[in-house]
């Protein structure tokens, strides 16, 4: 099994950029457009995922800048949110730690660690970055829903509407396919990008 390993500056350029990209796309709904020999006939017609950008930054930084960039990158991204930014979905703060969906951006931090962790593990290759991809997303999801199940047996939710269940088919199922096809996109970027840069 081969090793790649990112220089110490090329890593720190990488955790400002999934830094960026976090905050971005946070705020970017993502979004599948019909297929072009349709554009004749009916136009360009895009439909949302039901999902926004986030997720593929924390993919992809993952996927180019490795465990230690994606790390940095979801370390300073929770840190500003936490502190002072309203750079989350639902704003920012402290007491953002009481909303349902807060274990899934803790969950950022391994699921990007993991990611970068099995992109360099091999030389590049699609199959290899998809199952980088998926195993972030999947590790993103499980301390999603870790941190649910824990935050609602410790009563500290502010919003607790329906069952546990209810939630995790909320916040896990429901956006699971758009998900899954972010990571799609993001191996594809990302096989591109680490040819294009020659690691």
């Amino acid at each position: 099994m081969l090793k790649l390993n990112v220089s110490a500056p090329t890593e720190l350029l990488w955790a400002l950029i999934g830094l960026i990209l976090t905050i971005g796309g946070t705020f970017l709904e993502a979004s599948i457009m019909n297929v072009p020999w349709l554009w004749e006939h009916q136009g360009t017609i895009t439909q949302s995922l039901g999902v926004s950008y986030q997720i593929a930054a924390v993919l992809l930084v993952g996927c180019l800048g490795g465990k230690n960039a994606g790390l940095m990158s979801q370390l300073a991204y929770l840190a500003l949110g936490l502190t002072w930014l309203d750079i989350f979905t639902q704003g920012g703060g402290f007491g953002y730690v009481q909303s349902p969906t807060f274990g899934y951006l803790l969950g950022f931090v391994p699921g990007a660690w993991v990611c970068g962790s099995l992109a360099f593990q091999m030389p590049p290759r699609l199959e290899s970055l998809a199952l980088s991809c998926v195993s972030g997303l999947l590790t993103i999801h499980v301390v999603g829903i870790s941190y649910l199940a824990i935050a609602r047996w410790g009563g500290w939710l502010t919003a607790t509407s329906g069952s546990w269940l209810q939630q995790v088919l909320l916040y896990s199922l429901h956006p699971l396919p758009g998900q899954l096809a972010i990571a799609c996109a993001v191996t594809v970027l990302a096989f591109g990008l680490r040819r294009l840069m020659f690691y």
